[in-house]
């Protein structure tokens, strides 16, 4: 992969740019809130900027590149599921969650099932989005390291300090911004790379040889049930995540909540596509290249050098931008749930400061993990991020906001820890493909059983507080 000094200069000009902009606009954060949800006045196009600055980094750009240069349609999976889960987040979560003024997942489990659902949502959460960041970094160590020529281990070091440059002063705000900017940069250069791709695959003299029916145009190729079961974890675990319910917490309104979810969706599902054309091609062009570099050679090799720079820029924002923005759902829901909670800071400058610590310390652990697994499958990490948010939280969630008062906190929390640790041990020690269905299967059966065993008494326990809570005077 050569790279020119053209490429170096629209790759640093709009990477400079964007997060110059970002640090700028942290001259509006004053306080805690107005870091973690812009103060909650964000409109729709910035709620769906939030969400797509999350959503699109390392996994829905090189690592859909990755796996469509190894098997073609197939890597399409990744954006369709996530993009159906925003619209399912849209029309049927956001509103209901956005109307409790709250700003993290765990606090929503606090309301509805005690005080010691919290800190166990916090751990699954924590974990899952710390899976999600090491996709991200170990897309980007090989995207920088391969473009600047420098080690591994540097590149880690330079990846952290551009993720933390995103959201350490600006916090939400800076994402969504980031957010904005980067799917304007992708978009542009992946309709154009993307259109190069399609019409050389389209005069491929052997293209059938080359490209068989089974397994390169086969949205199914790996398996009906595991791509299904794929798409549906996604799905799952979109609408249990904080990074992306801290987006919805930060609209203006619960109506501009449902838009923005629903406009990030419509974004999101067709992103995949040319991303998939794109490896397809390089898979023809060049059959020795590491997968993971496809995207990034494609745009320095078959697109003018100056154009080449800024679509590059764009992968890079989606990386830095998307890791970013998990990494500020962990510092939140720390900040908040644990330090707040726990240690009784209640202060807008101490959990600030909290959250600010927090970022800075959970981006040396996920930049520490990356660097050690260098070599695996990025996408890997964000089924399984996905599967760690969904597998224990999807059931309870969506009883509190449909029905809430149905479930005691007593089998709430059995729910959560035994289903999710089910989905853990089944992934690792057994290798099952799919332990999401697992983890929900019981999931279902103890909040069914509980529902029956103490769901009419409990339901009576649950009203009773609600309204002591509309009539106390304070």
């Amino acid at each position: 992969m050569e790279v020119s000094f053209v490429h170096y200069l629209g790759m640093f000009l709009v990477v400079g740019i964007t997060l110059g902009y970002s640090i700028y606009s942290a001259r509006s954060v004053k306080s805690a809130d107005g870091f973690s949800l812009v103060g909650r006045a964000a409109s729709s196009p910035l709620v769906a900027g939030g969400i797509v600055g999350v959503i699109i980094g390392g996994g829905a750009t090189v690592g859909t590149a990755q796996l469509a240069y190894q098997a073609g349609l197939c890597a399409w999976s990744y954006s369709l599921g996530a993009g159906l889960g925003f619209l399912v987040q849209g029309i049927f979560y956001a509103r209901a969650l956005r109307r409790t003024n709250l700003e993290t997942v765990p606090e929503f489990f606090g309301l509805h099932y005690g005080k010691y659902a919290g800190p166990v949502i916090s751990i699954c959460g924590t974990l899952s989005m710390l899976c999600g960041c090491v996709a991200g970094v170990i897309a980007g160590i090989n995207i920088l390291s391969a473009i600047l020529k420098i080690s591994p281990l540097a590149a880690t070091i330079l990846l952290a300090a551009l993720v933390l440059m995103t959201v350490f002063f600006s916090g939400q705000k800076g994402s969504s911004v980031t957010g904005i900017i980067k799917m304007s940069v992708l978009w542009v250069g992946l309709l154009v790379g993307s259109a190069v791709a399609v019409v050389s695959l389209y005069e491929l003299p052997d293209f059938s040889t080359v490209f068989p029916q089974e397994p390169w145009l086969n949205l199914f190729s790996t398996g009906t049930g595991q791509v299904l079961g794929n798409i549906f974890s996604t799905v799952v675990g979109i609408c249990c995540s904080q990074n992306y319910i801290q987006a919805l917490y930060s609209a203006s309104d619960a109506r501009t909540a449902s838009r923005g979810a629903i406009m990030a969706g419509l974004v999101v599902i067709p992103v995949g596509l040319p991303i998939v054309a794109i490896g397809m091609f390089m898979h023809a062009q060049n059959p020795a290249l590491p997968p993971i570099l496809a995207l990034p050679t494609f745009f320095f090799t078959y697109l003018p050098d100056w154009f080449g720079g800024i679509a590059i820029s764009g992968v890079l924002l989606a990386i830095i931008g998307s890791t970013a923005g998990q990494a500020l759902g962990i510092g939140t829901m720390i900040s908040r749930d644990f330090v707040g909670n726990v240690f009784k800071v209640t202060s807008s400058e101490g959990i600030l400061k909290a959250n600010r610590i927090t970022l800075v310390i959970v981006t040396t652990i996920f930049s520490t993990l990356a660097y050690t697994y260098l070599h695996s499958t990025v996408l890997y990490w964000n089924f399984f991020s996905f599967l760690l948010r969904g597998g224990g939280v999807f059931v309870p969630l969506t009883l509190a906001i449909f029905k809430p008062g149905w479930l005691s906190p007593f089998w709430a929390l059995t729910s959560i820890i035994c289903s999710t640790t089910a989905a853990i041990v089944a992934k690792l020690a057994f290798n099952v493909s799919q332990p999401l269905f697992l983890a929900l299967g019981i999931s279902l059966a103890i909040v069914a059983l509980g529902v029956v065993v103490s769901g009419r008494s409990y339901r009576a326990v649950y009203i009773n507080a609600q309204a002591e809570k509309q009539t106390d005077p304070v």
